[in-house]
């Protein structure tokens, strides 16, 4: 039951994203991440969303969980970069954004 919860939840939290309602979708996706907390596709989205929403913060330390998971994962490297530009540190930032344009096969 838990599951099929889980999975209703993720296509609510996905409704209110492509709506644009990013702090709805957090929450939901907080909720949905608690019951299946290795699902990488449920960790971008609530990235995604605290991105969307400026919760920078948030944003950065789910995308170093997914990164730490799956290290090849360009969109992550890519959201980072602009998660820390956002927060006004470029610095930091162009590595990860020189990497994901590596990984994608782009000249930087």
């Amino acid at each position: 039951m838990a599951v099929h919860n889980a999975a209703n939840e993720y296509r609510m939290a996905k409704f209110y994203f492509d709506s644009k309602a990013y702090t709805d979708a957090a929450r939901m996706l907080e909720g949905v991440l608690a019951e299946e907390p290795t699902n990488l596709s449920v960790r971008m989205l609530l990235a995604r969303s605290y991105f969307h929403s400026a919760q920078l913060r948030r944003a950065e330390a789910e995308l170093l969980r997914i990164l730490e998971a799956d290290p090849a994962e360009d969109y992550a490297r890519l959201m980072l970069g602009r998660t820390l530009e956002r927060q006004g540190r470029a610095e930091e930032a162009r590595p990860h954004l020189r990497l994901a344009a590596a990984m994608a096969g782009e000249s930087i």
